[in-house]
């Protein structure tokens, strides 16, 4: 049987579900990774006796703490949603199958 010129074999396939959220949610993950990180790094600093210029906030021991903990706390959230959202994003939408159905057998 002969193939009509006007057939597209992605019709048949249903669409995949929209990426831009996953993408979106990977950028504010990093944000926040990112924002950890500069909290730990001035809570850090304070700690050591050179406290960065972020007002009368982290002039205690105890500010100091608290921003080192937010922001570990933070960079440890920001990096789990991150590799959450990545791990959707290289999902495919192929079928699954398991890995010993893959091995070759001599």
């Amino acid at each position: 049987m002969k193939l009509s010129g006007g057939f597209d074999a992605r019709r048949l396939r249903p669409r995949g579900p929209r990426i831009w959220r996953w993408r979106f949610g990977a950028a504010l993950a990093a944000l926040f990774a990112t924002l950890g990180i500069l909290l730990a790094m001035a809570g850090a600093a304070t700690l050591f006796g050179h406290p960065p210029t972020l007002g009368n906030f982290n002039a205690s021991t105890g500010a100091a703490i608290a921003l080192l903990i937010t922001g570990l706390l933070l960079l440890w959230f920001g990096v789990l949603a991150w590799r959450a959202c990545r791990r959707k994003l290289r999902r495919g939408n192929d079928l699954s199958l398991s890995p010993h159905l893959m091995k070759k057998h001599d």
